[in-house]
C-alpha cells in the first residue's frame, strides 16, 4: 500500500469516474484501474461497486476512504513540517552555550529567533562544558557552542565552525593599573582581585608559562563564575581585573602586560557525530560567524 494508491482512491471516490480521475491525476485509465485493483487485492476487499457508469464506494470502501484521507493529510502535514524546519521556520533547537559564547551569542540568538523565526522553539542552556557535554550525549541538547580546547578528544563528538578569539586582561577605565607608568608585570596585577570564568587547561598552561606558577587560575583567580556578563559588571564597578576574551567587554581597558598574554580561545559548534543536526542549527552557525570575532 502506498500514498499514491491512497490518493487514487480519494480521487476516484470524489469523481465516481475512472475516466475523470485518470485525467485529473494525469494517468491513463488502465493505469488507474491497475492501481485500484492492486489496493483492493492487498486489502482483501472490493472498494468500489459499479452502479451504471459510476463507481460507488462499498461499505468497506467508505471506511478505507476515511482512513486514507487521514493518512494522506498526516503525510502532507509531515512533509510541510519538514519543509518549514529545513527553511528554519519551525521546529525546536536546544543549544548549550559556554561562558564566552553565552556572552557573545545569547541575546542576539534570542533576538534573531523572536524577530525572524517566531515559529522556531529555542531553548538555551548555560553551564560548565563538562555538564553541557553530558547533556548533549544524553540528547537533552542538540548542539553546543563552547571552547573546543576544553574538550577531551572523543570519537562521538563532531566540532565545526571553529573561530579563535583573543584573550586579555581587562579593567575599568580609570583603574589604577590603566594609568600605570612603566612595565606592567603579573605580580603587580595580583594585588587586585582577579575575575574569570573556568579556563581551559591550555589557557592555564599558557598563563603559567608566561607568568610562573602563581598565575595558574587555581592560585590567582579570586572571583570565578560561568557568566562573563556578571564578571564584566563587577569589573566595571570595582578594581577587579578580568581575564576574558577581549570582545566580551569592548568598553573595558586592555592592560599591556609584559610579557604579553598571547592566548586565544577556540570556540566551535559541537554536535554528536552520528546524529542528524536540527534544521535550525544553520542559524546558530551564521551568528557564530558574524558575531564571534575580535
Amino acid at each position: 500500500m502506498t500514498l499514491v494508491q491512497l490518493r487514487h482512491l480519494i480521487s476516484l471516490a470524489q469523481s465516481g469516474s475512472f475516466t475523470k480521475s485518470a485525467e485529473a491525476l494525469f494517468l491513463t485509465q488502465p493505469a488507474l484501474s491497475r492501481s485500484i485493483r492492486a489496493l483492493e487485492d492487498e486489502l482483501g476487499q472490493p472498494l468500489f461497486d459499479r452502479v451504471g457508469r459510476r463507481s460507488v464506494l462499498t461499505p468497506f470502501g467508505e471506511e478505507a476512504l476515511r482512513r486514507a484521507r487521514q493518512l494522506v493529510f498526516d503525510a502532507d502535514e509531515l512533509a510541510g513540517s519538514g519543509r518549514q524546519m529545513r527553511e528554519g521556520r519551525s521546529g525546536t533547537v536546544r543549544i548549550g552555550l559556554g561562558s564566552g559564547p553565552g556572552a557573545m551569542l545569547m541575546t542576539p540568538l534570542l533576538m534573531t529567533m523572536a524577530r525572524s523565526h517566531p515559529g522556531v522553539h529555542l531553548e538555551i542552556a548555560r553551564g560548565h562544558t563538562d555538564a553541557l557535554i553530558r547533556r548533549l550525549r544524553e540528547r537533552e541538547l542538540d548542539a553546543l557552542v563552547v571552547d573546543a580546547r576544553s574538550l577531551a578528544p572523543a570519537g562521538d563528538l563532531r566540532v565545526s565552525s571553529l573561530v579563535e578569539m583573543r584573550g586579555a586582561f581587562l579593567v575599568r577605565e580609570g583603574h589604577p593599573l590603566a594609568r600605570w607608568k612603566g612595565t606592567l608585570r603579573f605580580d603587580t596585577l595580583r594585588q587586585y582581585p582577579i575575575a574569570s570564568t573556568p579556563l581551559s587547561e591550555e589557557v592555564a598552561r599558557t598563563l603559567v608559562e608566561r607568568y610562573g606558577p602563581g598565575a595558574h587560575p587555581t592560585e590567582c583567580v579570586t572571583l570565578r563564575c560561568e557568566e562573563i556578563p556578571s564578571l564584566v559588571e563587577v569589573v566595571r564597578h570595582s578594581d577587579a581585573v578580568l581575564i576574558a576574551i577581549r570582545a566580551a567587554a569592548p568598553d573595558l581597558v586592555e592592560l599591556p602586560l609584559r610579557p604579553a598574554l598571547n592566548a586565544t580561545a577556540r570556540f566551535g559548534i559541537v554536535t554528536l557525530a552520528r546524529r542528524a543536526e536540527p534544521p535550525a542549527l544553520p542559524l546558530v552557525r551564521k551568528l557564530v560567524t558574524e558575531l564571534m570575532c575580535d
